[in-house]
């Protein structure tokens, strides 16, 4: 019975963890352009640097962006 709750609960948690990482919006900044965007993913290459920590809300992140100082203005 015990086991069974177990196995239960970690499959309850593999299927949540995808759900909240989708609710992240990132900051980040082209390193060549230094232009900024949002992003719902984190980043992996190189061409991109990571402005801050994820967002909750796209607003918040926004705001973020708006405040960083070495955002370059299009």
């Amino acid at each position: 019975m015990k086991m069974k709750l177990i196995t239960a609960a970690a499959f309850v948690v593999a299927f949540a963890m995808p759900a909240f990482a989708a609710s992240q919006f990132w900051v980040v900044q082209d390193t060549a352009t230094k232009n900024c965007s949002i992003v719902e993913a984190r980043p992996t290459i190189d061409t991109m640097k990571v402005l801050g920590e994820a967002y909750a809300t796209q607003e918040l992140a926004q705001t973020a962006m708006k405040a960083d100082a070495s955002c370059a203005t299009p």
